[in-house]
């Protein structure tokens, strides 16, 4: 959520970066919550000098009873009782104007950085690296799901008679592979300084106001109605919100988690052959890192978070390209974002696999997450979390490029997980 001091404070800059982002009502909006700031500052002016005059004749009343001037006592007991009744009603109004504003506030999406490229569609992202050679495959190369099925590795058919599309399931050295790059990954995560953490998959509303799920993503999210709680759709929501309502000190930033858990999104909309096999689930599994960051670290950490991804993807021999997501392209809550896309030689395509954003103060400002400095002020943190990596175009990618005559070779730095050098 942006900060209503900021907005009051750079009008013109809050627009011009939301245009950057498309976002069409802004100039609307914007202008009703500064209308409504001045309404709520007036309200809390005047019941402020209503405590005060109240806080006066409390202290007058009692020096008139001490005197013995009890009538003169009650007459200014009678002003304190209709001071009280307008210190109510002005309390009501700030509350209704104060939850007018968080309402709006609610659907304004994070302004961009300054580094984010304009655009309103993919095409328009821009590409800023590049690595690896994309493999050359024989004409006799089959996709992933072809794969799948062959090795009897994963059954997506299996799947839709126990839940539906896009539930599969894993099964033998295709469970046994899938296990072997969460931990991988984990490892990885845990030797670069995260904290593993393994959080409920779960939420709550509040923590989906959190870090900005709700209202934006609400129907992409499934939702446990009798219980209200939402099956997470990243492991971003729930250990981002650990530090719901937590001061830190200083001196322990930047904090980092990592996590392993299944993710689950509705993909309401969706359909094609982009959605074929692993290319796009229901269910899948991811391992996230998130860093809570001093605001002066904050794009530091999102370099050093965007080379750690970069790293994984290097080892698992993965050919791969890094965009710098335009305004258009971008989720809600990010400030800026940086996709990782691996080359699937069978279909022809990049792949997206990873997205590492930096959201500044708009979660923490949410979840209340502050840090205490040195001279005692409390001030809001950054909040950081990239894909560490989500699996299921990884697997994709993987058993596409790596397919030969005599099986699915499978990366050296994997062999140690999975205990096999070859699916076959």
């Amino acid at each position: 959520m942006l900060q209503l001091n900021y907005i009051r404070e750079n009008k013109e800059e809050v627009l011009k970066r939301l245009a950057i982002k498309n976002f069409k009502d802004a100039e609307s909006i914007i202008s009703k919550v500064i209308e409504l700031d001045v309404t709520r500052r007036n309200t809390q002016k005047e019941t402020d000098n209503v405590k005060a005059e109240a806080n006066q004749l409390a202290k007058q009343i009692g020096e008139l009873m001490k005197s013995g001037k009890k009538e003169e006592a009650e007459k200014v007991k009678g002003r304190t009782a209709e001071l009280k009744q307008a210190e109510k009603n002005f309390d009501e109004q700030l509350k209704a104007v104060e939850e007018e504003i968080r309402q709006l506030l609610l659907i304004v999406p994070n302004t961009p950085s300054a580094k984010v490229p304009a655009g309103k569609t993919p095409e328009d992202n821009e590409v800023v690296f590049e690595h690896g050679a994309k493999p050359e495959l024989p004409a006799t190369a089959q996709p992933h799901w072809e794969l799948a099925s062959k090795y009897n590795l994963i059954d997506f058919e299996l799947g839709v008679k126990i839940a539906g599309a896009g539930f599969p399931v894993y099964k033998g050295k295709g469970a046994r592979f899938q296990r072997a790059l969460i931990n991988y990954f984990l490892d990885k995560a845990t030797a670069a300084g995260y904290l593993e953490v393994q959080p409920p998959i779960v939420v709550n509303e509040d923590s989906g106001y959190g870090t900005g799920q709700l209202p934006d993503k609400e129907g992409q999210m499934y939702h446990v109605g009798i219980d209200n709680l939402y099956l997470i759709p990243t492991a971003e929501v729930p250990i981002t919100n650990i530090y719901r309502d937590v001061i830190v000190k200083e001196s322990e930033l930047p904090i980092k988690n990592c996590g392993y858990t299944p993710c689950f999104r509705r993909e309401a909309g969706s359909y094609g052959k982009d959605v074929r096999g692993l290319n796009r689930l229901h269910q899948f599994d991811k391992v996230e890192i998130v860093q809570i960051a001093h605001p002066d670290k904050s794009y530091e950490i999102l370099e050093e978070m965007r080379e750690f991804v970069a790293g994984l993807l290097k080892e698992l021999e993965l050919p791969f390209r890094t965009l710098k997501l335009c305004g258009g392209d971008m989720s809600f809550a990010s400030a800026l974002t940086y996709d990782m896309e691996v080359w699937s030689a069978a279909q022809k395509r990049w792949l997206e696999v990873s997205s590492v954003s930096n959201f500044e103060t708009f979660q923490t400002n949410r979840l209340k997450c502050r840090f205490k400095g040195a001279d005692g002020k409390t001030n809001l943190c950054h909040s950081l979390n990239g894909s560490a990596l989500a699996l299921p175009r990884i697997v994709a990618s993987l058993l596409e490029n790596n397919q030969t005559e005599n099986g699915i070779k499978v990366p050296a730095v994997l062999v140690k997980y999975t205990g096999f050098d070859t699916i076959n």
